[in-house]
């Protein structure tokens, strides 16, 4: 077929109409894609602008926090030992979190900084891959909803699994679109490289995959041979760097998949708590983390209603824009359909952060069911930021009114106000007299014994819930040699244990003091 060697352009000087299904397919069956030109200008201005969000969200949250999120606790406790997989997760997270604790110290702010490069990461993805598909006026203001969403901004802190697969999902659109477009294998082998490095953050990424096949498959590229090797290719890489992780699955009893299933994946909700529990993940994705992404595209379509603005990004090709559709809407809604589907036709119990890594491309989704409302040629970007100021301050004052710092302490039981200082000051002379000397070890549930473990000079490791299979950092050597500080939520006092104190009614402790035949305590 001589038309597989013409441009976009010359396929549809013959065709003013096409219609869609021959749209998306015209990035497959004509000349490859013409990527935009790289604005190191334009790059630089939006880095720098999320740098500043960061900076304003990071002061707010760590002036207002009195101990870090659970989340946080739970990989400053795995990063003692570099496993190929941990009882709950898969690795990925805790290796990055490594970097950072070895050049910068095991701290509460090491992992904030953690966790913010991450969320800025995915959200500069998100925002490349829209300035290839419709330009920077839409892409920007997509980033300006995408950043009012809760995620991005009252948990810019947060270093999680989910936070760690979002650049991997923002990249895994961005790389699809330009394997595609561009007929090249390397982009097929770099999505390979992202999907499997996005599998050792999170299980989840199956969901990335599934939106790349659906593509693949809405854009024509089965249609041609590269792509069908390409796909063959991201499939291997993909699976050749989860395969060490899937051998320590194998010999750990798949401890992971076990806690997956029996925490939330397998609670075999029946049929009507199954569609309320759908019901409240969806509504509380939409509704709530996201409702004031929605807030600011209303203000831009109302503010801009009748304005005559002249489009300034770059005409597309014809039929690219039907490409980028399918690509925004298999990456948009892929996530959450196939989430809600697990929910009522599995039954598990779904959980609210699970939207974390995906949640940002909803965005693009709505701006689509939007059609001409906004379009380019009636975004005004000044407004927008004004818009889009203007929702921070608000969320950054209903921030400071749920903190510990504000005398209103409307949501004192909050996480964040767990006073882990006032915990150490209670419990850290006790534990060593009691003990003989320091606070080597903690075991208790991870939360509270690292938030413990963080306030304490001797920065102890923490035993969790006292079980040495899945706590690989500490030895039976130190245990009996330094002896062990419990901790014990409970909501009545254990045998043995002794109550925290005052503003801890349902913390007890009590020690295992040291052996004395087995050694000096050497801390690891």
């Amino acid at each position: 077929d001589s038309s597989t060697s013409r441009g976009l352009g010359d396929v549809y000087k013959r065709q003013t109409h096409p219609v869609p299904s021959q749209a998306a397919s015209a990035i497959t069956r004509s000349a490859p894609l013409a990527m935009p030109a790289p604005s190191l200008s334009l790059d630089i201005k939006v880095l720098i602008g999320l740098f500043l969000f960061s900076v304003v969200w990071l002061l707010q949250i760590d002036s207002s926090s009195l101990t870090a999120p659970k989340d946080n606790l739970e990989q400053l406790t795995w990063v003692h030992s570099l496993e190929w997989g941990y009882y709950k997760h898969p690795p990925l997270p805790t290796w990055l979190l490594s970097v950072p604790v070895h050049l910068f110290g095991l701290s509460a702010r090491t992992s904030y900084a953690t966790g913010a490069l991450f969320t800025l990461a995915g959200l500069f993805l998100f925002w490349k891959l829209l300035n290839d598909l419709r330009g920077s006026r839409y892409a920007t203001l997509a980033l300006l909803a995408a950043m009012c969403i809760t995620y991005y901004n009252e948990r810019m802190h947060f270093f999680n699994h989910e936070v760690v697969l979002m650049p991997f999902f923002a990249a895994s659109a961005l790389l699809v679109w330009r394997a595609v477009g561009s007929r090249q294998l390397r982009w097929w082998a770099a999505l390979g490289c992202c999907l499997g490095l996005g599998a050792l953050a999170k299980y989840q990424m199956i969901l990335a995959a599934v939106a790349v096949f659906l593509f693949w498959l809405a854009s024509g590229a089965w249609r041609e041979r590269v792509h069908m090797i390409g796909l063959v290719l991201a499939a291997a890489i993909s699976l050749a760097i989860i395969s060490p992780h899937l051998y320590w699955l194998f010999l750990n009893d798949f401890g992971p998949i076990r806690y997956a299933t029996e925490s939330s994946l397998g609670a075999s909700l029946g049929g009507g708590a199954r569609l309320l529990n759908t019901l409240h993940w969806l509504a509380d994705q939409l509704l709530n983390r996201a409702l004031l992404a929605w807030v600011l595209l209303g203000l831009v379509m109302a503010l801009h209603r009748r304005s005559r603005l002249v489009p300034q990004d770059t005409p597309q090709r014809p039929g690219t824009a039907d490409a980028s559709r399918a690509l925004i809407l298999c990456f948009g809604l892929t996530p959450i359909v196939l989430t809600c589907a697990i929910g009522i036709f599995a039954g598990s119990s779904l959980q609210l952060h699970w939207g974390t890594p995906f949640l940002l491309l909803a965005v693009p989704v709505a701006m689509e069911l939007a059609g001409a409302r906004l379009h380019a040629s009636h975004i005004s970007i000044t407004t927008a930021i004004k818009c889009f100021v203007a929702l921070q301050l608000a969320l950054l004052l209903v921030a400071q009114m749920t903190s510990a710092r504000s005398e209103l302490r409307l949501n004192s039981r909050h996480w964040r106000n767990f006073d882990s200082k006032a915990l150490s000051q209670a419990l850290a002379e006790p534990a060593r007299e009691a003990l003989g000397g320091d606070i080597r070890v903690i075991a208790g549930p991870t939360a509270e014994a690292k938030a413990l473990a963080l306030k304490l000079r001797e920065k102890p490791l923490v035993l969790i819930d006292g079980r040495m299979d899945i706590s690989p950092w500490i030895s039976q050597h130190m245990v009996d040699a330094c002896g062990v500080l419990h901790l014990q939520l409970a909501a009545s006092q254990p045998p043995g244990h002794q109550p925290v104190g005052e503003g801890f009614p349902s913390l007890f402790w009590r020690v295992t003091p040291p052996e004395e035949d087995a050694g000096s305590c050497v801390p690891s």
